[in-house]
């Protein structure tokens, strides 16, 4: 399918013993200077996480020399497009984790949590339940300002500020799951297939993780049973369900996310100030002092 817009999106992890980042670190910098790519990707010893932005022929070009690795050579990405270059420059990082979490035990390339894929889920809820007749609950394992943006319907959402903080809340909410069956899912996939795990090792009975994520789900699905657009981590700020980019936008002051409707207020000046940081100024000016 050919699509008129220019750039080619594409984000992709893949958990996999990966022991020579400090050696490959030049030649992913390299190649992707060779091709003009730009965005971030992420080299640990636990694998590869990556958000890259370039051409179709620059895209596909760094995809055949990535998965010539045999590490790497099922690696599967997901796509969107763009008119402009949704990153200002290229970065090759090395990380503990591609997906910090502060649990080294667990090893996703160790084996998988089950998962269900973007069908399946939209039957299961279509439904009300999974095939085997449970109650199915949604567990959004993105921050809260990712979640504000929008979430499936009647999303369980512990409006965690970061990912390091999900192990403890979903340990101390164990028995809010009994007898149901539970589905993670973030933007891409990475956030809930670590989380599953952990849950499963915690004892959870019933736990699946959302192949591929939101925009994967948007891909083969659209929308269904799912309220607002997605939060992506680049200059788009967020996708509908059509994978197109919004009016969206984030706060250059204080990062919160801006709703068109908030772009309105007297309050929003782009780059400078909008109407959550004046709601910061008012709750510091009347906190009285420690």
């Amino acid at each position: 399918m050919q699509h008129s817009l220019q750039y080619v999106n594409i984000a992709a992890y893949k958990f996999v013993t990966f022991n020579d980042t400090v050696a490959k670190r030049p030649a992913f910098k390299a190649k992707c200077e060779e091709l003009d790519l730009k965005g971030t990707i992420l080299l640990s010893p636990e694998g590869i996480n990556l958000f890259l932005a370039g051409l179709r022929e620059a895209i596909d070009g760094f995809l055949s020399w990535l998965r010539a690795d045999l590490r790497f050579s099922d690696l599967e990405v997901k796509e969107s497009f763009s008119q402009n270059q949704p990153f200002n420059r290229m970065l090759v990082k090395l990380k503990p984790e591609i997906i910090t979490m502060k649990h080294p035990l667990i090893r996703p390339e160790d084996g998988r949590a089950p998962f269900v894929e973007a069908k399946t889920l939209k039957r299961w809820l279509d439904q009300g339940h999974d095939d085997a007749g449970k109650p199915v609950v949604m567990l959004d394992t993105r921050n809260a300002f990712e979640v504000d943006v929008g979430t499936f319907d009647n999303t369980v959402d512990y409006r965690i500020t970061k990912f390091t903080e999900f192990p403890a809340v979903v340990e101390a909410h164990k028995s809010d799951f009994d007898g149901k069956t539970v589905v993670t899912f973030c933007t891409g996939g990475i956030r809930c297939e670590k989380a599953a795990i952990h849950m499963q090792n915690i004892g959870y009975d019933n736990v699946y993780q959302l192949e591929g994520g939101i925009l994967k789900y948007f891909e083969e699905v659209g929308g269904a049973h799912y309220r607002g657009d997605c939060f992506v981590f680049d200059y788009r700020t967020a996708l509908s369900p059509e994978l197109k980019e919004t009016e969206v936008t984030q706060c250059f002051a204080c990062r919160a996310v801006v709703t068109p409707r908030e772009q309105l207020s007297p309050l929003y000046v782009p780059g400078k100030s909008c109407p959550h940081c004046r709601k910061a100024e008012t709750s510091a000016d009347s906190t009285p002092p420690q």
